[in-house]
């Protein structure tokens, strides 16, 4: 099969596509990128996203209005990637869309006298089917929740069948608004993958930097501005005492804790510490480094040994993140995933791809020992597209 994934992440920067050639089933589904896009949101729209994900009051009815709208624009995003790769969407047999997360609570927490979790990804995916004229699958989340998971994260699956090694412990990181690990242990079986949100990436280095250049920039290209502050120890030792940080996995986490508020926190501990706008930047972009680091010697590396870590996303073409990687674990290869087959900024899109083509054949895709859940589910929901 044909299959476009998509993805929106965290930061909401825009619609990632990636098409895949995908046959055959686990252990021996051989899946190719073919290709890979991406489109960025309107301005207006981006800034609309980022203020209902930080929680502030929406109607339902303008909710409902962003959902359809946001399907209509992935529906654009696929068109538009079939003709970058001149492929007829006739040609499609399917499309995954993980949508975009405006609310995530992956904890049960009270809610009108029972404990609830919930998680909410929007652009209607049956606007994109009928739009396309190709199935698609959404709302990936919600069925291994149902089961007692946090609904994150679901790459894992994909980690699993892309990087297992039969000599090599693997961690595949990904580098998006979220840090996000996944463990893979030498000749591992899927039961013994696990998986968890290590805390902030991109997320609070790309508001500190929208704050500071007022919104002419969105993210430090290169590090360019971190690599002009100071580190400021005190600082860091401040930000290093997160709670999230030491919480045991399964565990995830969003903009709904590492949002407006938190970059609040940093302003004032920056006032505190008389720390420059860069030397914040700077001291951001070390907290992620160093919140990754903790996480694997607290909860990966006192049990499994690891060899290489795989880093894709938008982080990964941060060179004070890698350089800083690279310093904080000796003995450790840090491997951009483009080495191995899929470039950094493609690889959740076709992990979507991957879970669509799973649901599709109603195959479960979550892995339990990475989410929490009580077993195996199978994610998503099917959009059918109108007959042809």
């Amino acid at each position: 099969m044909l299959v476009l994934g998509m993805m929106s992440g965290t930061s909401a920067d825009g619609i990632d596509v990636a098409l895949a050639r995908i046959s055959g089933a686990p252990p021996n589904l051989n899946a190719k990128l073919l290709g890979h896009t991406s489109t960025k949101f309107p301005d207006a729209l981006r800034k609309e996203i980022l203020r209902v994900a930080e929680q502030h009051p929406i109607s339902a009815g303008a909710l409902s209005q962003l959902n359809f709208r946001l399907g209509g624009l992935f529906a654009d995003a696929t068109l538009a990637a079939c003709r970058r790769f001149r492929v007829s969407p006739k040609r499609i047999s399917l499309i995954g869309s993980h949508g975009q997360t405006i609310f995530h609570q992956g904890k049960p927490a009270p809610y009108f006298g029972a404990p609830t979790p919930s998680t909410l990804q929007i652009g209607e995916p049956s606007v994109i089917a009928a739009r396309t004229g190709i199935p698609t699958v959404g709302d990936f989340r919600p069925a291994d929740m149902a089961l007692g998971g946090q609904g994150a994260p679901l790459v894992p699956y994909v980690d699993y069948l892309l990087y297992r090694h039969a000599k090599l412990g693997r961690v595949s990181l990904n580098l998006g608004g979220i840090a996000n690990i996944t463990v893979l242990p030498r000749a591992a079986k899927p039961q013994q993958v696990f998986a968890f949100d290590t805390g902030p990436a991109n997320m609070l280095i790309d508001a500190l930097v929208a704050h500071f250049t007022r919104g002419r920039q969105r993210f430090d290209k290169n590090a360019q501005l971190a690599a002009q502050g100071r580190s400021n120890p005190a600082l860091l030792d401040e930000l290093m005492r997160d709670p999230y940080l030491k919480l045991a996995p399964p565990k995830s986490t969003g903009r709904e804790y590492y949002g407006h508020a938190y970059v609040k926190k940093i302003l004032t501990l920056g006032l505190r510490y008389r720390a420059t706008p860069n030397d914040l930047i700077r001291a951001a972009t070390i907290f992620t480094t160093l919140s990754i680091v903790e996480a694997l010697n607290r909860f990966v590396l006192r049990k499994t040994k690891i060899n290489q870590l795989i880093v894709s996303g938008g982080g990964a073409h941060n060179p004070l993140i890698l350089a800083q990687l690279s310093a904080a674990l000796p003995g450790i290869e840090v491997v951009p995933s483009s080495r191995l087959g899929v470039p950094e900024d493609a690889k959740e899109a076709f992990a979507f791809a991957l879970l669509a083509y799973e649901t599709f054949h109603q195959r479960p895709a979550n892995l339990p020992s990475a989410t929490g859940a009580r077993g195996p589910a199978i994610l998503g929901k099917i959009s059918y597209a109108p007959p042809r």
